[in-house]
């Protein structure tokens, strides 16, 4: 493990913490940090000359600052001789625009694709990604990693009776029902129409048997709330007896807390891809760690071991 060097930019150091004490091996030294004017300033403290080398930086808020910090490490780790520089991105941002769907639109998750290859680096790893395809944009490994097995636990846990796995909408169907398989659970479906370019949906109705059970909603990442309310107060209105809500990525923006916490949802678990400020841990909210996945991914990409073997 002495070629093995994980470093963070300012995105969520506390991750990287978790994930190098889990490997035993300390976070490696580096200076990220802005100018009076801006400009974001990197120095890598330490020989990484033919080492294996790791940046872990989610694309969370502020998205475009993490993002150009990513890219101006992996430049100066591939400056610095670096044998191989990995991406480890647990959240990876503009993952929604992933296809032309309206006229002269861009594919942004594509473009994050070329500017993370350009810029140098030699492998990603992720965490569910929005759309499955967006692997496809890169011309380097990517390994996705995926935290339905670490939800699944924590809701065998709580060994309900009657539990039913409910998917917010269609796209996300096929991960509801890996989980619902996890869970022993039947499966049910929102259908819901997104109205413009809005952080705003419109629920229709539900797909599936809820009424006299628990339902478990399910998505990637929750963003404003918004959908999850109108999900919630629609399974309700449906007959479920209580809601629970889980999703890998905790976005949390503009008024989610809020919304979360006035809300029938019984309890919101999500795992710590993103970091979630201090003001936002309401008692509804429950982080699981991420860490011992992630590293156990670097242990395994160092050492050319499966990762695919993690969940099998």
């Amino acid at each position: 493990m002495d070629e093995l060097k994980v470093f963070t930019g300012n995105a969520h150091p506390v991750l990287a913490k978790e994930v190098v004490n889990y490997l035993s091996i300390p976070l490696g030294k580096s200076e990220v940090f802005q100018f009076s004017n801006e400009n974001i300033f990197v120095r890598i403290l330490e020989n990484v000359r033919e080492r294996d080398t790791f940046v872990i930086q989610p694309l969370s808020s502020p998205v475009n600052t993490n993002l150009v910090e990513l890219l101006i490490m992996i430049d100066a780790l591939k400056r610095a001789s670096a044998k191989r520089i990995t991406a480890v991105v647990p959240y990876y941002g503009y993952g929604r625009t992933d296809k032309k769907d309206q006229p002269r639109v861009p594919i942004t998750a594509r473009l994050i694709a070329d500017l993370l290859t350009v810029a140098g680096a030699d492998r990603l790893l992720t965490v569910d990604l929005h759309a499955a395809q967006i692997q496809g944009f890169f011309n380097i490994p990517v390994d996705e990693l995926t935290a339905l097995n670490l939800l699944a636990n924590y809701f065998k846990d709580r060994a309900f009776d009657d539990l039913v796995v409910v998917a917010t909408d269609i796209g996300i169907s096929k991960r509801a029902r890996d989980l619902a398989e996890k869970l022993n659970a039947p499966l049910a479906i929102m259908e819901k129409r997104r109205i413009g370019n809005v952080d705003q949906a419109e629920t229709l109705n539900v797909i599936g048997e809820v009424e006299g059970m628990t339902a478990l909603t399910v998505d990637d990442e929750i963003d404003t709330a918004g959908s999850l309310v109108n999900v919630v107060e629609a399974l309700i209105k449906n007959g479920a007896t209580g809601v629970y809500a889980c999703c890998t990525h905790p976005i949390f923006s503009g008024p989610a807390i809020q919304r979360i916490d006035s809300c029938p949802v019984k309890e919101v678990v999500v795992t710590n891809t993103v970091p979630v400020k201090d003001e936002k841990k309401v008692s509804k909210i429950t982080i699981l760690s991420m860490a011992p996945l992630l590293g156990e991914a670097i242990h395994r990409i160092h050492t050319g071991l499966s990762i695919g073997a993690m969940f099998e």
